[in-house]
């Protein structure tokens, strides 16, 4: 997980919350309590695909500190060599699924303004723009677009 986690910062920086310095800082044991406690429960879960025994997509969803009947969708990457598969619908269906057994009927994301490949796959899922725009959490001169369906 930790070279898939060190893949998603180097290919798309500004879709995360952690530069890729920081994750490759950290050392492989506080990265693996780190997976461990957020892995699977009823606030948050990760899921991952995998191919071949490799890791290749990641999606993670929490629930909204805002709204507890919202999940927000984070973290989601899909290895450039199986964009177009169908494992991000899979991974965001695994998040959905999740977040209804926990109670949570909506799910939420927010897309970097400008990035039209990840937007128009989340519409393809679903997905519609609400109209908000919040600032990037870590770049606040960039806005994001938040997102949303039912789960």
């Amino acid at each position: 997980m930790r070279a898939l986690r060190l893949e998603m910062l180097a290919d798309t920086p500004l879709a995360f919350l952690e530069t890729l310095a920081e994750a490759a800082a950290v050392p492989h044991s506080e990265f693996a309590d780190r997976l461990a406690r957020s892995a699977s429960g009823h606030f948050c879960a990760q899921f991952i695909a995998e191919v071949d025994g490799r890791f290749v997509g990641h999606a993670g969803g929490i629930m909204s500190p805002d709204d507890p009947k919202i999940t927000i969708i984070f973290a989601v990457y899909i290895t450039p060599a199986h964009r177009g598969s169908g494992m991000l619908k899979q991974l965001v269906d695994d998040v959905a699924a999740w977040s209804l057994r926990t109670g949570r009927p909506e799910l939420m994301l927010e897309v970097v303004v400008g990035n039209d490949r990840a937007r128009k796959a989340y519409e393809r899922l679903g997905f519609v723009d609400t109209g908000v725009r919040v600032p990037h959490p870590v770049i606040p001169v960039l806005r994001e677009i938040q997102m949303r369906r039912p789960a």
